[in-house]
């Protein structure tokens, strides 16, 4: 069942975090703002987030129900920049069949 993109909110969405492994990596941060984030959350490459097949290692709970990012406060900008409603939102909610 599809549901209507605006019906969805981040925290009941996720599906941008969970979309692809190349989507959290890290592009403009300062190194002080990578220190922020756990090491245990980071890629061994060191150049994004550690992912878990396509889902970001930082993302807790079920996408399409209920979400919410482990590391909010100093996600990196990829994810700052992702907008709900967006093109990459919506592609992403779509592969979800959470929009149509």
């Amino acid at each position: 069942m599809t549901r209507d993109l605006n019906s969805l909110d981040c925290q009941t969405c996720g599906a941008c975090c969970s979309y692809s492994s190349e989507w959290p990596r890290f592009s403009t941060e300062s190194d002080s703002d990578l220190d922020k984030i756990p090491a245990g959350l980071v890629a061994a490459s060191l150049n994004g987030m550690r992912c878990e097949g396509n889902r970001c290692a930082a993302l807790a709970g079920v996408v399409g129900t209920a979400t919410a990012c482990s590391v909010y406060a100093v996600r990196p900008e990829v994810c700052r920049t992702c907008m709900p409603g967006d093109e990459d939102c919506r592609m992403a909610r779509r592969a979800f069949g959470l929009a149509a």
